[in-house]
């Protein structure tokens, strides 16, 4: 089999598609450096999220913000859990959804569904910017959220007049402990690291967390301006570059990790000098 990446080490901070996403690199001759960073898990607030279920199924959505495709599974299963999961299931059939990027469609259609609007970029700009085409005043519209609370949507549709309905059915967690985490971070300092591939934000955050708590957080800057960072899409890009860190890489219009290995396999191509 050709071997493109024969030479090149790429870091994989993936966590639920870790085993995926080496295979694909491996069968192109890379050697995958697994650290998985951050894992998901149901929020403890259990709930709290039966309660907007109930809100939501009881007194109707006139929209549902999906940020996420993990979200959506999360909250079929609170549902399920709550013996909720076919009124729910009629709900999001009823409700205009709006899907930021394509996971949350992806996981809609597991449910025989599709989304109704499509957010012009995979973002919460791109977002706000597609709900700038709709009437939002005195409409009910449920986001389901994660990682941060997201003030600037929430505050968004409420000056637009929307009453925001907000559910984070998960939360992160380490995956790695510290001491694996301090050890990429020496990886990448010492150029041993050819590729950094993130596929969140959060990803990035632990990294630079963990960084700062080990005192190494200028060996990793230092290691990362030689490196080439690769992010699977815009939101991780936005926040690679809140840290001076804009990608190297990132595929064009779909954002999942098959394009992103072809974006690797383009950009590296065997070339390990970065």
């Amino acid at each position: 089999m050709d071997a493109p990446l024969d030479g090149v080490t790429v870091a994989l901070p993936e966590t639920r598609q870790l085993d995926l996403f080496a295979r694909m690199l491996e069968e192109r001759g890379a050697r995958a450096w697994r650290c998985p960073l951050v894992g998901i898990a149901d929020t403890s607030d259990r709930a709290g999220v039966e309660h907007w279920l109930d809100e939501a199924i009881d007194n109707g959505l006139d929209w549902l913000v999906l940020l996420t495709g993990e979200g959506l599974r999360r909250l079929v299963g609170f549902a399920e859990h709550a013996g909720r999961r076919d009124d729910f299931v009629t709900l999001l059939a009823q409700t205009r959804k709006l899907t930021r990027g394509p996971k949350p469609g992806r996981a809609l259609r597991e449910l025989d569904l599709r989304p109704d609007v499509l957010a012009d970029e995979p973002t919460t700009d791109g977002v706000m910017a597609t709900l700038d085409r709709e009437t939002l005043d005195g409409r009910r519209v449920g986001v389901q959220l994660y990682g941060d609370p997201n003030p600037r949507l929430v505050e968004y549709l409420q000056r637009r007049g929307a009453t925001a309905l907000t559910v984070a059915p998960y939360v992160y967690t380490p995956a790695a402990e510290d001491s694996d985490v301090a050890a990429l971070i020496d990886g990448i300092a010492e150029a041993r690291v050819h590729v950094m591939a993130f596929t969140s934000k959060t990803q990035v955050t632990r990294l630079f967390d963990c960084a700062t708590a080990t005192a190494r957080r200028d060996a990793l800057e230092a290691g990362l301006g030689r490196t080439v960072i690769a992010a699977v899409g815009p939101v991780v890009a936005q926040t690679l570059r809140e840290y001076g860190f804009p990608p190297a890489l990132m595929p064009e219009n779909s954002y999942f990790m098959k394009p992103l290995v072809r974006e690797i396999v383009a950009h590296v191509g065997g070339d390990t000098t970065g």
